[in-house]
């Protein structure tokens, strides 16, 4: 079999392909030897995200697709010339500047969320979770892949489990389903079915539809990680008093995490005194001078799977409020239109954060979240939230109702409206609504976001992420690129940010208006100029900011890259000497970063200054913002 669909000004129809079942499944041997394979549908018809707008993809490519019941499995071969071809020896989910293919499956044809494997020609694996354009780098799952490289291109074989997908507990499947090829030194994307950026922010809407998978489960898929730790150790006491002595010291920790599925489609996480010691350490960031709290992400796995059933419009749940809990227990799952989270948990965290003298110490917060949506029409949905946290006398709660719409001509509309009330240790009550909206636009060469955000002066919520009450602001973001077909230029045009916000008594508190401009170019090549003037007030003091930046990051051979910046201006000291006020001082700040990859197998890293990490878009590899996030 085969599928294709045509290419025009507007949508086209979404191509359907029906997926054969095989008892014998395929071998990458197979296609190396030419040895006959039992059934499949193949893919031929790939067409460019990027830098064409559905023009044919620059290299032949050609995807295999069959499954049995326990995987499904696709086989990519792709045409290209060996000595071009961009692949490293890596750690996993470290493919982002790589030649690689994808395969995106929309388990519940829900339109909004879709998983995504990724692989290389060393089938180096990477994988997540995409919900509403956005993607979620968290997830990790079993599944399978190897390459091999050809004398005219590679192969890439994928076996992804059913048990390692979520999807409805019915005979028959109908998924969504997009196959790509990402070929970096043209800047290119490539997909089947057709997806273009005219159809932004629908993303998972795009993909092609997915019939004749029968009979398929994940099972119970029942997971137990125990663990157990003994040490000791004999170490030197010296007290300010007293006479110094050897002291003996034993430990001892026992614990557990278990996964279930239930029905398919629904999951349920425990555990019981969990150990985070083997979780992947934070990446580095500058807390140096900042005004407000840095965010890390979530890496610990109970808190992982499904994690952006939890996400709202405003971060309500932020998990990593929950430091040290002792037993958790978490469900999470979908069925037809409905889609519920639910957390309980303790934290044993606030105990050991207050005086030991004081009858508090000791103690455990209670912690629990419920979030439940409801979609409806095309890529819409209606939700709320609700969460509390409990400790001694103190309590957090937040409830909310939230909904996105989307609306004619590639519009989309997103609001929340949220309600507080809390109480400190100390007896001190707050309680207040907050309100954010978001109006938002996308296409090829625009990209518009209109949003607002009104957060009464007693609004907490001890469980999200909420860097500042007592704020009305208004944001606006505009961008326009020129795309010129055929050419080594991939877009160029300019970006505009404008912020303002002021407290509820009206006093202004922050502006800032920042026009910038981007040039793209291909071999991964992105440089740029920017400048920003901004006001802010702070310990009741004006100052007046502005900053030059100006940038140039390239990928521009396979084995040679460099990522600089510098920014000069002016910045607030907002922690200076005792006794001396915030004062304005002059801000410059330069990155030089160069990476040497002599072979796949080596990779050489140098940075010198010092950067915060920005987030990094899967499609096109760029540390700037781009239309795709």
């Amino acid at each position: 079999m085969s599928a294709s669909n045509a290419v025009g000004e507007s949508a086209t129809p979404t191509p359907t392909l029906a997926i054969p079942h095989v008892s014998r499944a395929p071998k990458l041997e197979d296609f190396l030897s030419g040895r006959p394979r039992e059934a499949e549908t193949v893919v031929t018809d790939f067409r460019q995200f990027d830098p064409g707008d559905g023009d044919p993809v620059s290299q032949p490519t050609t995807a295999y697709l069959s499954y049995d019941d326990k995987n499904l499995y696709v086989i990519f071969i792709c045409r290209d010339d060996p000595t071009k071809i961009r692949a490293r020896r890596a750690r996993r989910d470290d493919l982002l500047y790589d030649d690689r293919i994808t395969v995106n499956i929309d388990t519940f044809h829900d339109h909004r969320r879709s998983y995504w494997f990724d692989a290389n020609l060393y089938g180096i694996q990477m994988d997540g979770i995409t919900t509403d354009g956005v993607d979620d780098f968290s997830f990790d799952t079993l599944w399978y892949s190897e390459g091999r490289l050809l004398p005219d291109g590679y192969i890439v074989y994928e076996a992804i489990p059913f048990r390692s997908l979520r999807f409805p507990n019915t005979e028959k499947q109908t998924w969504g389903l997009a196959l790509g090829r990402v070929i970096g030194r043209n800047n290119e994307f490539s997909w089947w079915p057709y997806m273009t950026r005219r159809l932004l922010p629908s993303w998972t809407g795009q993909l092609g539809h997915v019939e004749g998978i029968k009979k398929v489960s994940p099972g119970r898929n029942l997971q137990f990680i125990p663990y157990g730790m003994f040490s000791t150790s004999r170490f030197l006491d010296v007290p300010a008093t007293g006479i110094p002595g050897i002291h003996t010291g034993n430990d001892a920790r026992v614990g557990l995490d278990a996964k279930a599925v239930l029905k398919d489609a629904f999951t349920v996480d425990v555990a019981l005194n969990p150990d985070f010691s083997q979780v992947e350490s934070d990446e580095p960031q500058v807390t140096v001078n900042q005004r407000y709290a840095v965010y890390f992400p979530e890496k610990r796995p109970l808190f992982i799977e499904n994690a952006a059933f939890f996400n709202t419009p405003e971060q309500l749940f932020f998990s990593r409020r929950i430091i040290d809990p002792q037993f958790g227990v978490r469900m999470t799952g979908k069925h037809g239109r409905w889609a519920v989270g639910a957390l309980a948990t303790d934290d044993r965290a606030p105990g050991r954060m207050v005086s030991a003298s004081t009858p508090d110490s000791g103690r455990r917060a209670a912690d629990g979240v419920v979030r439940v949506m409801r979609e409806f029409a095309s890529e819409s949905y209606v939700g709320i939230f609700a969460s509390s946290s409990d400790f001694a006398g103190s309590y957090s709660r937040v409830y909310a109702l939230d909904t996105q719409l989307k609306l004619p001509r590639n519009w989309y509309l997103a609001t929340q409206a949220i309600g507080s009330n809390t109480r400190q240790l100390d007896g001190q009550r707050f309680a207040g609504p907050a309100y954010v909206a978001a109006l938002t636009h996308m296409d090829r060469k625009v990209t518009s976001q209109t949003r607002y955000i009104d957060r009464s002066p007693g609004f907490r919520t001890d469980l999200g992420f909420i860097q500042r009450v007592d704020i009305r602001q208004v944001q606006q973001t505009f961008t326009y690129r020129w795309r010129p077909e055929g050419r080594r230029v991939v877009g160029y045009g300019p970006q505009v940010s404008a912020m303002m916000d002021w407290n509820h008594a009206g006093q202004l508190l922050d502006w800032q208006v920042a026009p910038e401009f981007v040039f793209e170019l291909t071999r991964m090549t992105t440089f740029g100029a920017k400048h920003s003037q901004s006001y802010e007030l702070y310990q009741n003091l004006e100052f007046r900011k502005q900053q030059t930046n100006g940038y140039f990051n390239s990928q521009w051979t396979k084995w040679f890259a460099v990522n600089s910046s510098f920014t000069q201006g002016t910045g607030i000291n907002y922690y200076p000497a005792a006794g001396v006020k915030p004062f304005l001082a002059a801000d410059s700040e330069g990155v030089l970063g160069l990476t040497l990859r002599p072979t796949p197998q080596i990779k050489w890293d140098h940075r010198e200054g010092r950067r915060s990490p920005s987030p990094v878009c899967r499609w096109c590899s760029r540390i700037i913002s781009c239309a795709r996030r």
